[in-house]
């Protein structure tokens, strides 16, 4: 591949591959189109050349993607338009980040045959961090992929035999509720509190398969006040929405931990629906064990969003607003 350089804001690409070059530009040119909507930058296709004109910053930075791009479909990559936005984010933050090594750490292969692979730097360190430490805390907005990440190295640790179990534990607290004014017995109250990880469970895993290993214990989701007295041997642990967990509830949780096992602790700590009375057990955990060299702490921002692109400019709002407000944001 060569750039031609024609004057200080054109540049001129070659990409020798035909195929590569189509499934870089995407169906009727959409890809190219998203670029231009990303960064002040004209695109044109002619032959194997792309070209790009605009302001200078702009076209190094789509300069440098489209390379990148086009060096993980060379690699087999399946390039979707999202991953084209994740990638945009990352390089407008450092125009020397390693696209490919972040996208190509293959995390796991879901029930859905969909590659789970971290889409950020943050979350590439966060694999990263579960790989080596026995007990990782990823804290940060919704829609990061705290959870989503740590199930899919959980079920593939149990995959590969790493752990012969999974733990995974949600504290009942909600904005609004109490477990005292919901119906049935306690199975009923405490089952809508953890549907979201039986949601990302079922992502990971065919549904039968999943509830045969649930129903044979090799996996447990359960509330976290089904943790007391417990020791966790050879697990993967996760401890979900853990902002709203108390400190006592936290220490509980942290000393559950048994030999050959691995926990991983996520939440939101701008989420929090304790009482203002208590204190959150997971803004307490980072004081307290932040400066352990064996356990890893990972900060996710609205950088790191991938749901919707409006969630991470909702966030970005409301981090705003509470700074506006003297409020602290992580």
């Amino acid at each position: 591949m060569k750039a031609r350089i024609q004057e200080p804001n054109a540049e001129t690409l070659h990409f020798p591959d035909t195929a590569g070059l189509r499934n870089l530009l995407g169906e009727q040119d959409k890809h190219l189109r998203l670029l231009e909507k990303l960064a002040p930058v004209k695109i044109g296709a002619r032959g194997n050349d792309l070209s790009l004109s605009g302001e200078a910053s702009s076209v190094r930075l789509i300069r440098d993607l489209l390379v990148q791009l086009y060096g993980l479909i060379e690699k087999g990559y399946p390039l979707f338009p999202q991953d084209i936005s994740y990638a945009h984010r990352i390089l407008a933050m450092d125009g020397k980040a390693d696209i490919g090594r972040i996208f190509l750490d293959k995390v796991f292969v879901s029930a859905k045959k969909r590659v789970i692979a971290p889409k950020s730097v943050a979350q590439k360190l966060y694999i990263d961090a579960i790989r080596k430490y026995d007990m990782v805390f990823g804290i940060g907005p919704a829609g990061t992929g705290k959870t989503y990440l740590a199930m899919a190295m959980a079920v593939s640790a149990l995959t590969e035999k790493k752990v012969s179990r999974i733990v995974l534990a949600r504290p009942a607290v909600e904005a609004g509720e109490r477990l005292g004014f919901l119906p049935g017995d306690l199975a009923e109250k405490v089952n809508p509190y953890l549907r979201p990880l039986y949601d990302a469970l079922f992502d990971m895993m065919d549904m039968d398969k999943a509830t045969a290993l649930i129903h044979r214990g090799i996996i447990e989701v359960a509330p976290l006040a089904f943790m007391r007295g417990r020791t966790l041997n050879d697990a993967f642990v996760i401890l979900d929405e853990a902002q709203n967990t108390t400190s006592e509830q936290m220490k509980m949780f942290l000393t559950r931990l048994g030999f050959g096992a691995k926990a991983v602790i996520t939440g939101d700590v701008t989420q929090i629906d304790l009482p203002q009375e208590k204190t959150s057990g997971l803004i307490e955990a980072e004081k307290i064990l932040r400066h352990s060299e064996r356990i890893s702490f990972v900060h996710f921002s609205e950088l790191d969003v991938v749901r919707h692109p409006l969630v991470q400019e909702i966030i970005r709002a409301y981090n705003h607003l509470d700074r506006s407000q003297g409020k602290a944001t992580p």
